[in-house]
């Protein structure tokens, strides 16, 4: 399938929405690199032949690991920078030189690079979810000491145990609950996503400084983000956390950092 050249991809259930093999090729191009990058449908119960048949395909140099794999992902790699401890999910597999395979987690530093120069230390924040990507954005949050965080998930009780593990202030809610007022928003559930539920919410609590941030980038302008924009808020699509910790993983995969004075030109291709 590949030509015997080195490849990556990306897997998932669902994950033929995925644009991580655009923004991958378009960077292997970009720098020269003979290699490949595409997707795998893996569903939950494969997850552990494919690790085992990746492991033994030498052309492999990893994956990045998306819905609904990120906690399961865990039983089948080894974890060299204590991702199980902090983050808790992982969503990038990886090879070492004698062969291992290792997991990592480039969400937070994906999730965190848009709003690098927002100033959000004290602030309230709402994330709605409780699966990988939210513990990636719990993690970060955590580290830019965020005032009260409340996570609206449907189970409650795992989104209460969240705040606790990271260390945070807040409260959990049920989908449905009212809105706190808050700084920042961020949509960390696969909820707007082509395929799946709508998110039902309203926006009317947040301030006009807020800022709403949807992971989601199937489609890029989501509900969310047109509601947000129909109150003058300022919006964060998913485009720019899935090229932020694609950057990082692909530098892991093929050894060198991508080309990121081209990001107009991609984020033109990835919108087309």
């Amino acid at each position: 399938m590949t030509d015997n050249l080195p490849y990556a991809e990306v897997i998932g259930d669902p994950i033929a929405q995925s644009k991580s093999p655009i923004i991958h090729k378009f960077w292997l191009e970009k720098l020269g690199i003979k290699a490949d990058y595409r997707m795998f449908h893996v569903k939950p119960e494969e997850l552990a032949d494919y690790i085992a048949a990746r492991r033994k395909d030498t052309e492999w140099r990893g994956c990045n690991v998306t819905i609904p794999h990120k906690l399961a992902v865990m039983e089948h790699v080894s974890d060299p920078g204590g991702v199980r401890a902090s983050i808790g999910a992982m969503n990038t597999i990886a090879r070492t030189e004698n062969g291992d395979l290792f997991g990592t987690n480039t969400d937070a530093g994906g999730f965190f690079a848009p709003i690098a120069d927002i100033p959000l230390a004290g602030q309230d924040v709402i994330v709605i979810g409780a699966g990988g990507a939210a513990q990636a954005v719990l993690f970060a949050l955590s580290r830019i000491e965020v005032g009260t965080v409340t996570i609206i998930n449907r189970n409650v009780l795992k989104a209460s145990a969240l705040l606790a593990r990271f260390g945070l202030q807040g409260q959990a809610l049920e989908h449905g609950s009212a809105l706190p007022p808050a700084r920042l928003l961020v949509n960390a559930s696969a909820l707007g996503m082509k395929g799946q539920d709508e998110l039902v919410v309203n926006l009317d609590p947040l301030p006009d400084d807020a800022i709403v941030y949807d992971l989601v980038y199937v489609p890029i302008k989501t509900k969310l983000l047109q509601k947000a924009t129909a109150r003058n808020l300022d919006t964060i699509d998913g485009l720019a956390m899935l090229i932020g910790q694609a950057a990082v993983a692909f530098e892991i995969f093929f050894g060198k950092p991508p080309p990121l004075e081209h990001d107009d030109k991609l984020r033109k291709l990835l919108l087309a």
